[in-house]
């Protein structure tokens, strides 16, 4: 297969893995509804703490990847959670 489709494959499994652990995260831990958390995350400046506590489920999707021999795939998940990573400096830092 095309390397760069899957990589892009790896990046959109990364972002997804990444947005399911946050909700997760939200569903398992707050009181509030899901709107209702992100918008006091925002308004507490606890945004980027909140995305990297979802980034966790990105290191199942990696080494799940990197298990069955998808490299490429796994490259895509790498990439994904840098992308995080930024956010989550954009959000501290701003």
């Amino acid at each position: 297969m095309n390397t760069k489709k899957e990589i892009l494959i790896g990046f959109i499994v990364g972002i997804i893995a990444n947005t399911i652990g946050t909700l997760l995260y939200i569903l398992i831990f707050s009181d509030l509804g899901i709107i209702e958390t992100f918008e006091a995350a925002v308004r507490q400046e606890h945004v980027g703490s909140l995305l990297a506590l979802g980034a966790i489920l990105n290191l199942v999707a990696f080494f799940a990847f990197l298990r069955i021999k998808r490299d490429n795939r796994a490259k895509g998940v790498l990439i994904a959670t840098i992308l995080t990573a930024f956010v989550i400096l954009y959000y501290k830092v701003f």
